[in-house]
């Protein structure tokens, strides 16, 4: 992703450039003034294989999105996520899944018809539920098998077929750590284009009578599950990597650090 001073890079096209109707998609007009674009200007995506190659100009830098969206403006981050989204569905929908043809881009990027079987594709998003699970001021993390040691994060995982958001918590938290939550409350959402998620942000506290010690780790998928107080995680030589700062994860554990259970 191209950045200059926090910035997301944009470049000024001409009607004159012609690009490959297949590397174009349209993502829409801006609706505020800002001091590098009047409010209405249309904003392309266009796909270039190669664009981070070339030696960067001056002040410009590659940055992976996850590492700079949140020092971004709102503006800059939604452009960069929408962007990526996209992107990332045409890289892995250029055949029809239910005939096998390559399919084509239509409706300026944001469908792909099937020549063959005339099945129309549109972009997918893929639900996720992220939860946040306090009892008695501590909070309960795990930790990946696929991780760094010492990296730790809320328990979370896509919702199946069929299934309700609170339904996803509490299965998956179950799945995960052998705890029973009471009823959760949901606290916010935030598209992760990594490559199409949702991220659906939740707050539980434990099910009367649910031993929080009776932690049953899923061995295959987490290293390690446990209780953390705030000491813990705020002190100064703790050896817990919490989440980085662009994700819904890290938003809602700081909120429990500051002592806000609810949002």
């Amino acid at each position: 992703m191209p950045v200059r001073e926090d910035a997301l890079v944009l470049e000024r096209i001409s009607p004159d450039d012609r690009f490959d109707a297949d590397d174009v998609v349209y993502l829409g007009r801006t609706v505020s003034a800002d001091a590098d674009l009047a409010v209405g200007t249309p904003l392309l995506l266009v796909a270039q294989a190669d664009a981070g190659d070339d030696e960067p100009e001056q002040g410009l830098e590659w940055r992976n999105p996850r590492d700079a969206a949140h020092r971004m403006s709102d503006r800059d981050a939604g452009i960069a996520s929408e962007a990526l989204a996209i992107a990332a569905w045409h890289r892995t929908s250029r055949f029809c899944a239910n005939c096998g043809a390559e399919t084509e881009v239509r409706n300026a990027g944001w469908m792909r018809a099937c020549p063959r079987c005339g099945v129309d594709h549109f972009p997918r998003t893929d639900p996720a539920v992220i939860v946040r699970i306090v009892h008695e001021e501590r909070i309960l993390l795990g930790s990946s098998a696929l991780w760094p040691a010492g990296r730790y994060s809320l328990l979370a995982g896509f919702v199946e077929a069929g299934e309700s958001l609170e339904a996803a918590v509490l299965r998956e938290v179950e799945e995960e750590s052998g705890m029973r939550l009471a009823t959760p409350i949901y606290l916010g959402s935030q598209p992760w284009p990594f490559p199409r998620s949702l991220m659906f942000g939740y707050h539980a506290e434990l099910a009367p009578g649910q031993d929080p010690e009776a932690i049953a780790r899923d061995e295959e998928e987490l290293d390690d599950v446990r209780w953390f107080s705030r000491e813990e995680l705020l002190a100064t030589d703790s050896e817990v990597t919490l989440p980085g700062p662009t994700s819904i994860a890290r938003a809602i554990i700081d909120d429990w650090l500051r002592g806000d259970e609810r949002s």
